[in-house]
């Protein structure tokens, strides 16, 4: 049975836990992590990183916030604003996967390749996704965390601006050319 300081924890609003993980309160993590862990992972799964990295940087996200909690403000809701959390830690993850991937390449000097789905991932119905998946990771990091905050999250404009921290403007430009790039892309890869 939970106490009456669980109940109350788990019935906070999410700018109060937020605010409770600022003061150090580690409870109140572990409730916001149970709210919106799937958000984030399925967020971070769209945003490319692989399955066998995904349960690290969920964890990594939510730690972030304990440093990163009290920057907090409410202009948009706290699934948005972590999920913009999330996506800096996938930038972060990408930029030392890039430098570490260098480093490695010019000690062995082999040139890295792209990678290919095998043909059992086709056989296995997996083709749709496997396409837009490709389109996907040719956008850019940018127009590619706006459209999947805002398309696939369901996140509005304004909460991805404030939780990209870019105007507004810039979230709507973003959008528009990545949405226009996926359509062009789906389209030459039509059978």
């Amino acid at each position: 049975m939970k106490s009456n300081v669980s109940r109350s924890r788990a019935a906070a609003s999410d700018p109060e836990l937020l605010a409770r993980i600022h003061e150090g309160d580690l409870d109140a993590l572990g409730v916001i992590y149970e709210r919106y862990q799937h958000d984030v992972r399925r967020f971070l799964h769209r945003m490319g990183v692989p399955p066998e990295d995904l349960d690290d940087l969920v964890q990594q996200s939510f730690l972030e916030l304990i440093r990163a909690s009290r920057n907090f403000d409410g202009r948009c809701s706290a699934r948005a604003w972590l999920i913009g959390v999330s996506a800096t830690m996938a930038r972060r993850r990408r930029r030392s996967i890039a430098r570490a991937a260098a480093r490695f390449s010019a000690w062995v000097n082999v040139r890295t390749g792209a990678r290919v789905d095998t043909p059992e991932e086709d056989f296995e119905g997996r083709e749709v996704e496997w396409r837009l998946r490709t389109a996907l990771d040719k956008l850019s990091p940018k127009k590619r965390e706006v459209f999947v905050m805002v398309t696939l999250e369901g996140a509005s404009g304004d909460e991805a601006a404030v939780a990209l921290d870019v105007p507004i403007n810039t979230v709507w430009t973003r959008l528009h050319h990545a949405r226009q790039e996926l359509r062009r892309r789906l389209g030459e890869d039509r059978p």
